[in-house]
């Protein structure tokens, strides 16, 4: 019978190697001396002596080599209106500016026609090019807020406060972060409740002209009003409160529907109650040029307005649409797409006169 070797922690045969115990392991922190504050070695660099690496020591960095010709740190921060402008590639970087500050109302109880697209990206455009311009967003959902970056949020001081509050405009106004010269003056929800608020309320059809009125313009080139699609309190007050009527029209089959009943009301409201509003400006959207019928609205929109029809047209567009939910508009969202481009002709044929003389019945 197989016998436990003496002194044998046992379980092994006779004439096996015993078990000896491993010896223990030093600790790791303890056999790095501490030679003084001078000398510490950082404890990321520690090793154990039983790992056998080197103990770290710190080694003075190499300047950083940059290759010649490279650009400095400060050249790469450029700001999106410096890059919009390089990617449009204009060579005319101010346009000529409105003698008066011009107030611009955006009007189509048509809803989809993109009051609010062209309200965002033309006074991008005319920012840019060295104009100061105030978007007043009077749609309680408040796209043009969302396009241009601007809180607007339930409890945030809005359009809102200034037609039911009489707020002045001034606690409102916002500048656009994205674009100097940019300003709006944002649109919450509770615009939606306005238009019946606003119904007992002495001249309820004249509040946004009065507030624009103590409202200091005398820095500002254009104010562009954001209507919501109806023709309700709200569009009223926008068209009391300017001197002109921008309609965007959409290229499509239903563009001219609902037409007669929005030139009707500017005719009412400009016999009764602002004898010198009048449509400066047509802007032709949407335009579908694979389609016929894109071409037959706008031949029959020229035929019937003339000369205030803008010669550029806005194409369909998915970086239009595409823009606002970056909280941009399509001219620092994509400046090199069509839209942007359609957009940037169609704010310098206004900067250069559209719209000042003329005017459709």
């Amino acid at each position: 019978m197989e016998q436990e070797a003496p002194g044998s922690q046992g379980g092994g045969p006779v004439g096996s190697r015993p078990m000896v115990p491993a010896p223990a392991r030093p600790d790791a922190v303890s056999a790095v001396p501490d030679t003084g504050p001078g000398n510490r070695v950082p404890a990321q660099a520690r090793t154990g002596v039983d790992e056998g690496l080197p103990v770290a020591t710190d080694v003075p960095s190499s300047p950083r080599v940059v290759p010649s010709g490279a650009p400095s740190p400060a050249a790469l921060a450029v700001s999106p209106a410096q890059a919009a402008l390089a990617a449009l590639g204009e060579t005319e970087r101010e346009w000529p500016r409105p003698p008066a500050c011009r107030v611009i109302t955006i009007a189509n109880q048509k809803g989809g026609v993109g009051k609010t697209t062209s309200a965002v990206n033309l006074a991008a455009c005319l920012a840019l090019h060295g104009s100061r311009v105030l978007v007043v967003d009077l749609d309680p959902q408040g796209n043009a807020s969302t396009a241009l970056d601007i809180e607007h949020r339930t409890g945030t001081p809005s359009v809102y406060n200034v037609l039911v509050d009489e707020q002045s405009l001034d606690g409102i106004v916002r500048e656009v972060a994205a674009i100097p010269g940019l300003y709006c003056a944002p649109a919450t929800i509770d615009l939606a409740g306005a238009e019946i608020e606003l119904v007992p309320l002495v001249a309820r059809e004249a509040r946004l002209n009065r507030s624009l009125a103590n409202y200091d313009a005398s820095g500002l080139d254009y104010i562009l009003i954001d209507c919501p699609p109806s023709l309700g309190l709200l569009t009223i007050n926008a068209l009391v409160a300017a001197t002109e009527v921008l309609i965007p029209i959409q290229c499509e089959y239903y563009a001219l529907e609902g037409l007669e009943q929005l030139l009707r009301t500017v005719d009412l409201v400009k016999g009764h109650l602002n004898p010198e509003l009048r449509i400066s400006t047509i802007l032709l959207t949407m335009y579908d040029g694979r389609t016929r019928l894109a071409a037959q609205v706008a031949d029959e929109v020229r035929e019937h307005f003339g000369d205030v029809v803008l010669s550029d047209v806005i194409p369909r567009s998915v970086r239009v649409s595409e823009a606002p939910s970056y909280g941009q508009s399509v001219i620092t969202y994509d400046p090199g797409s069509s839209g942007a481009q359609a957009y940037l002709d169609a704010a310098r044929e206004m900067a250069f006169g559209a719209g000042l003389g003329g005017s459709a019945g």
